[in-house]
Parts: structure tokens; C-alpha cells; sequence
């Protein structure tokens, strides 16, 4: 892909404008669905009441799967909400919309940028830190790092920056990736001999993009899954 992001510059500060458009776009769709499905909630749910309801028990026993502190589940419980439908959205916006201007993508999938999920992994694990606090005591919590023998303590720290990694990563790469053959099929593949090359990529287009939106929805899912592993590791002592 070789469309470049807009990046602006404020007071000495770069902002990376493709970034925030998609992701300010994408909470604002969040926020006008949950605000349609939560309207008019009766004791006899409706069907969109009953799919807000789904989604909310969906991402709750998310949370109460991997983390025993009750505690916890109950502070957790709204964020693994936000946080499911938000990269969902952001993880299915470039496969729809597209924008770019002289080789300058305005509009694109906020996640098949590093920066951004490498930001949404360092948020989990802060927060993690932040639960871990509040439970044990800072002095508890780092004991821990040490368990179940001192000589872990360096492969305990390694696997905090492994955690981070592979959580931001596993997203970007799957999202980023959708995004490159979308990209090769839909332009490159289509263009490249002509009418029937356009119409023998149409239905791979499709195709791919039925595929892409599965993935985005099972990276979503996974994301959030192992967002709650992690803070409920942090929660329990072993």
C-alpha cells in the first residue's frame, strides 16, 4: 500500500489526521448505535433492545470467564463493552470506506495502524496495572513478579513487553493485511488486463470482504479476550 497518512502539525506536535478521523468517526458510530438500540427500553424488549442485551451479555461473560474478581467484573463490564464494539468498527471501516487524496489516505481503518493498537494494548495493560494496585498494595503487587521463585523475576518483566506485543500486533497484522489484498484485488488485480479482469475480481472482492468482516469481528473478540486474561491474571494471586 503505498497511500501515505496526513499528518499535521500543531504547535510542535505531530497528529497523525488519518488516525484521528477514523477513530473519531468510528466512536461516534458507536456511540449513535447504542444510542438507537437503548431507546425506548420496555420491560418486553423489541428486537433492537434484545440485540443491545445480547451485546452486553456477549462482552459480560467475556469478562466473568477470565476474571475471578468480582470486584473487578463489575468495573470491567462497561469497558470490555466500549471496547468490543469500538475496534469492531474501527476494524471494518476500511473495508467499506476508503478515502484518499494525491496518494494521501484520509480515511481508513484506524487499527491497521501499529500506533493505534499498540496505544489500545498499553490502555489495557495500565489498567491492568492499575487493578493489580488496588488489590495487593504496590508493594504486593510487584512481590508478585517474583512468584512462585525470585530467579523469575526477568522472564516475568520479558513477558509484560511480550503481552504488550503480541496483543497490539495480532490485531494490526490481521487488520493491515485484509487491507493489502483488498487492496491488490479490488485495484491492482482489476485493472490490470482489462474488462475481464474487472469482472473476474468483482466476486473475489466479495468474497474478501465477507472474509475480512469475519476476521475483524473474531479479532475484536479476541482482543477483548485477552485484555480480561491479562487483567484477571493481575487480580489473582497464584
Amino acid at each position: 500500500m503505498s497511500e501515505k497518512p496526513v499528518i499535521v502539525n500543531f504547535l510542535g506536535l505531530n497528529f497523525n489526521l488519518t488516525n484521528c478521523l477514523g477513530g473519531t468517526l468510528m466512536a461516534i458510530a458507536v456511540f449513535a448505535l447504542v444510542y438507537y438500540l437503548s431507546r425506548r427500553i420496555t420491560l418486553k424488549p423489541n428486537k433492537k433492545q434484545n440485540l443491545l442485551e445480547y451485546l452486553i451479555e456477549f462482552t459480560n461473560n467475556i469478562v466473568k470467564d477470565n476474571v475471578e474478581d468480582e470486584d473487578a467484573q463489575k468495573h470491567l463490564s462497561l469497558y470490555a463493552f466500549t471496547l468490543f464494539l469500538f475496534i469492531f468498527m474501527m476494524n471494518q471501516l476500511g473495508l467499506f470506506l476508503e478515502f484518499t487524496v494525491n496518494e494521501h489516505v484520509l480515511v481508513k481503518s484506524p487499527t491497521a495502524d501499529p500506533l493505534i493498537t499498540m496505544t489500545m494494548a498499553m490502555m489495557t495493560l495500565l489498567l491492568s496495572f492499575n487493578f493489580g494496585v488496588r488489590k495487593f498494595g504496590f508493594r504486593g503487587y510487584m512481590s508478585n513478579y517474583a512468584r512462585p521463585v525470585g530467579f523469575l523475576l526477568p522472564i516475568n518483566l520479558i513477558e509484560e513487553f511480550t503481552n504488550f506485543l503480541t496483543l497490539s500486533l495480532r490485531l494490526y497484522g490481521n487488520i493491515y493485511a485484509g487491507e493489502v489484498l483488498l487492496t491488490l484485488i479490488g485495484g491492482r488485480l482489476a485493472k490490470s488486463g482489462g474488462l475481464w479482469t474487472i469482472i473476474a475480481s468483482a466476486p473475489l472482492t466479495l468474497i474478501w470482504q465477507g472474509f475480512s468482516v469475519f476476521i475483524g469481528s473474531i479479532q475484536a473478540y479476541v482482543f477483548v479476550t485477552l485484555s480480561m486474561v491479562y487483567i484477571g491474571n493481575k487480580v489473582t494471586q497464584e
